[in-house]
C-alpha cells in the first residue's frame, strides 16, 4: 500500500489541486516520517487541544510508528514553523479505504485555509496509493467544522456516533459527550472533485424553502425540538421529503458560558440527527445558516 500509482488522470487532477490550495494558504505540505518531525506534530496538537496528559490526541511514538507501517502524518509549514499537522491510517485493505484519525491547525493561522489545503494533499496522497475513500469524524454541533466537511470538502455522512470517545476533558470538549458524525470522502467523486476545485457543495434557497424544521435554535439560545407526537415544527415531512436539522451558533462558547445549554443542544441534536439517520434519511447538505439538509427515505420514516 505504500507505493504510489503514477499521476494521469483523476490522480493528477487531485495532485494539482492539493498544490493549488496549499499555495493559496501560503504553505508548504509534505508528509512527515522523522522523529523531530513527528514530536513536533505532537507538540502542536497539545497547545490546539490542551489535552489531560493522560490522554493526548496522538504520542510522537505513535507517530512514529503509524508512519514506519506506511501510513499518513503531513505537516503544513509556514516557513520553518509548523502551523497544521493531519494523521491517518489504512482501513481494511480489502476495502481500500482510509480512516483520517486527527488534523489541526494553530489558531494563529485560522482564516488562511490552512485545513483545506491539509484534507486536499491527504486527498492526492491517497489516490496515488490507489485508496478510494477516507472517512473520519467530526462533532456535528460544531457549525464551522459542519460547513467545512459536508460543504467546503463534500464529504458525505453515513453514522452518528453516540458518546464515541468516551470523556474528554480537554480545552475543546471540555468535559462534553463526544458524539461524533461519521463522514466517507468518495475521492474520485464529482461532487468532492469540484470542491477540491474551490466549487464547494452548496445547499439551494429552494430547498430550505421547502422543508420541514425538525430542531431549531430558540430565542434563548437553546434547543427547540419538534413536538413529542412526532409533528415537525414548521412542515409537514413525508417520505422522500427535506428535513432542516439546526445547530447553536457557537456550542464552543456555549460550553463556557451555558453549560446547561450546550448540553441540551447534545442531547437534541443526538435525539434529532441521530434518530433521522438511524430511521434511514440521508444529509445531503449543509447550509453556512446552521442547518443539516436531510432526505427522508421514499417510505417515510420507520418510527
Amino acid at each position: 500500500m505504500s507505493t504510489p500509482v503514477v499521476s494521469v488522470g483523476p490522480v493528477a487532477e487531485a495532485v494539482r489541486s492539493g498544490l493549488a490550495a496549499a499555495a493559496s494558504a501560503g504553505v508548504q505540505i509534505r508528509e512527515l516520517r522523522e522523529l523531530e518531525e513527528l514530536d513536533r506534530v505532537y507538540q502542536l496538537y497539545d497547545s490546539i487541544w490542551r489535552p489531560d496528559p493522560k490522554n493526548p490526541p496522538v504520542t510522537t511514538e505513535l507517530l512514529r510508528a503509524l508512519t514506519k507501517a506506511g501510513n499518513y502524518v503531513s505537516g503544513a509549514f509556514d516557513g520553518a514553523e509548523l502551523i497544521g499537522a493531519c494523521v491517518g491510517f489504512f482501513g481494511a485493505p480489502a476495502e481500500v479505504t482510509m480512516h483520517s484519525h486527527v488534523a489541526g491547525v494553530s489558531g494563529l493561522a485560522r482564516g488562511r485555509s490552512v485545513g483545506f489545503a491539509l484534507k486536499l494533499h491527504q486527498r492526492a496522497w491517497a489516490m496515488e496509493r490507489g485508496v478510494a475513500a477516507i472517512s473520519w469524524t467530526f462533532d456535528p454541533l460544531i457549525r464551522r467544522n459542519a460547513y467545512f466537511n459536508l460543504g467546503k470538502l463534500a464529504a458525505h455522512p453515513t453514522e452518528y456516533l453516540t458518546n464515541f470517545y468516551g470523556f474528554m476533558h480537554d480545552g475543546i470538549n471540555n468535559g462534553d459527550d463526544t458524539d461524533r458524525l461519521l463522514v466517507r470522502w468518495q475521492l474520485d467523486a464529482p461532487l468532492v472533485s469540484a470542491a477540491a476545485d474551490r466549487h464547494p457543495a452548496v445547499v439551494s434557497a429552494e430547498q430550505l424553502q421547502g422543508a420541514t424544521v425538525a430542531l431549531a435554535c430558540a430565542d434563548d439560545g437553546r434547543p427547540l425540538v419538534s413536538p413529542g407526537d412526532g409533528r415537525p415544527l414548521v412542515g409537514s415531512a413525508v417520505g422522500g421529503g427535506l428535513v432542516l436539522v439546526g445547530v447553536p451558533a457557537d456550542v464552543e462558547g456555549l460550553r463556557r458560558t451555558d453549560p446547561g445549554a450546550a448540553k441540551a443542544w447534545r442531547v437534541a441534536l443526538r435525539e434529532v440527527l441521530g434518530g433521522l439517520l438511524a430511521d434511514g434519511a440521508r444529509v445531503t447538505g449543509f447550509d453556512r445558516a446552521g442547518w443539516y439538509v436531510l432526505e427522508l427515505p421514499e417510505e417515510g420514516l420507520t418510527s
